[in-house]
């Protein structure tokens, strides 16, 4: 009786064995998604990368071309202004934002 099922269930053990490595072992499918999951991310981090690489290009090819780019610039990103110029700094009120009043402007009778 033992010798007539022994090969069948030696063939099934030998079967889910190959199913298993089909899907969850060295090169199954389920690594196969996961690493498919991984490029598609690294294409699009690329991608945006190298947006980023074409827009610092594009700023190094305008600070090279000429002083007015070098100059807009100290003057946006470092307040630098030329000998002889005034500075005039104009704050806008926000709607609805009103500076407090002095303590003893704000309590009548004090």
């Amino acid at each position: 009786m033992i010798r007539r099922w022994l090969p069948h269930a030696v063939l099934l053990a030998i079967a889910l064995s190959l199913l298993w490595q089909l899907e969850r072992g060295e090169g199954g499918r389920l690594q196969v998604a996961r690493l498919q999951d991984r490029i598609a991310a690294q294409r699009a981090e690329n991608a945006r990368l190298e947006q980023r690489n074409q827009a610092l290009a594009a700023d190094v090819a305008e600070l090279k071309s000429g002083e007015a780019a070098v100059e807009d610039r100290a003057r946006a990103e470092l307040g630098m202004i030329k000998p002889g110029e005034t500075f005039y700094r104009v704050v806008e009120e926000l709607p609805g934002s009103r500076p407090a009043p002095a303590a003893d402007e704000g309590e009548p009778g004090r």
